[in-house]
């Protein structure tokens, strides 16, 4: 498995992918033919034009899955595939649509790196579960890629003391999910992302993480921090003891 995760596309004061830049040229080599899902936002040439003119001066090739009619063709043309973000629920509901659900899974396994951003990174867990989006259209199910066997929450946000908001926090969403699904959730914070190598995951980025389990208290994990474990986890959805 050769995947790049990444919490958040665009950061505070930079431009797309600017934050991340080095380490995603790095994952997709000069020359890299990439196939773009874009079906997270309604306006997918816009979307597609925004990676190409983002990834260009790299050399890479970005080309929409949804151009030329045939989504699975694209994929298969390709040497790398980018999921991007924007609302989970449509994403997951057009990779159903599409077809490319399946074919991610299998294309994945098989070897082609994978990039997901935000919604894109929500979809390499296995559930739609831990989403911060409004469902605004409904799939055929909540489960998703499982490319990874943990949940990963994107764009976490830590919780504010001083806030006089009284809806739940970040935290107090992912405590409710582990009180109905035995599965660790990674808390990627804006700026950070999860670069999986095989049977390795080692966290990247701007800033620190914060991994959520069942029983225990959230734990923070520095940059560079080795989460291989996490590869290894069996947990279990719908498991209230």
């Amino acid at each position: 498995m050769n995947l790049l995760l990444l919490s958040n596309s665009t950061q505070h004061g930079r431009g797309y992918l600017e934050h991340a830049l080095d380490t995603v040229t790095g994952f997709l080599p000069t020359g890299a033919r990439l196939a773009f899902v874009p079906y997270a936002l309604a306006d997918h040439d816009a979307y597609t034009a925004r990676v190409h003119g983002a990834l260009s001066g790299a050399g890479i090739e970005v080309r929409g899955v949804h151009e030329g009619g045939d989504p699975l063709a694209r994929l298969g043309e390709a040497d790398a595939v980018f999921v991007g973000g924007g609302n989970s629920f449509r994403l997951l509901s057009a990779l159903y649509g599409t077809g490319m659900r399946e074919a991610l899974i299998k294309a994945v396994a098989g070897g082609l790196p994978y990039m997901g951003a935000s919604a894109g990174t929500n979809m390499a867990a296995p559930s739609l579960r831990t989403t911060n989006d409004m469902p605004i259209v409904e799939p055929p199910s909540f489960e998703a890629l499982g490319l990874v066997p943990f949940q990963i929450n994107p764009h976490y946000l830590d919780p504010d003391p001083a806030s006089t908001h009284k809806g739940e926090t970040r935290e107090e969403r992912l405590r409710e999910f582990l009180e109905e699904n035995n599965v660790p959730v990674l808390g990627l914070r804006e700026g950070s992302w999860l670069r999986v190598e095989g049977e390795r995951a080692v966290l990247g980025g701007e800033r620190d993480a914060r991994l959520f389990r069942r029983g225990a208290e959230p734990r923070e994990l520095a940059v560079g921090s080795d989460l291989s474990e996490l590869l290894a986890v069996r947990g279990g959805f719908d498991i209230r003891s």
